[in-house]
């Protein structure tokens, strides 16, 4: 007698078991919780930390006076190493166009983009008769203590440079 031994598959590896045990792991598989993806943390708004003295800012007295112009021949943005904690020096050179004219410098608190903006002007009371004659000024004033950040300085609506706190 000549025995065949039977083929016998099991049945986990029928066809149309296949194609529902894997639908059922998508399903079970969906079902697992996932760990939400970890938020990024978002920089804060820059802020002044502790202003310095500027000789220059505006005062209440100037609404009495007519804004001039200034002629900037050199800027220059330099760190103080020397001072603790280490600050940025902004020194100006130029010309009022009269003798009488008052140099202002405006520095504003840094916006969400990290730029500290600096207006430079002079006033003049336009009832006073002055001569015509430029007037040259050496000045320069410390920025403040500012949060941590890469900061960028603009004078005038021109970038004139960037440093960086930490």
């Amino acid at each position: 007698m000549n025995f065949r031994q039977a083929q016998y598959k099991p049945l986990w590896l029928n066809r149309t078991m296949k194609k529902h045990l894997l639908i059922f792991a998508m399903i079970l598989s969906a079902c697992i919780a996932q760990s939400a993806p970890e938020s990024t943390p978002t920089a804060s708004a820059p802020f002044v930390i502790k202003s310095e003295d500027n000789p220059y800012a505006p005062q209440s007295k100037d609404a009495n006076l007519q804004i001039g112009g200034v002629e900037l021949i050199s800027l220059d943005l330099s760190e103080r190493a020397e001072l603790t904690p280490v600050r940025v020096n902004l020194r100006f050179l130029g010309s009022l166009p009269r003798t009488c004219n008052e140099l202002r410098i405006n520095v504003a608190v840094p916006n969400d983009e990290y730029q500290i903006r600096v207006e430079i002007y002079s006033l003049v009371d336009a009832k006073l008769k002055c001569e015509n004659v430029f007037q040259q000024f050496d000045a320069s004033i410390l920025l403040g203590i500012y949060s941590a950040g890469r900061y960028t300085v603009w004078v005038n609506g021109g970038l004139i440079g960037d440093f960086v706190t930490y």
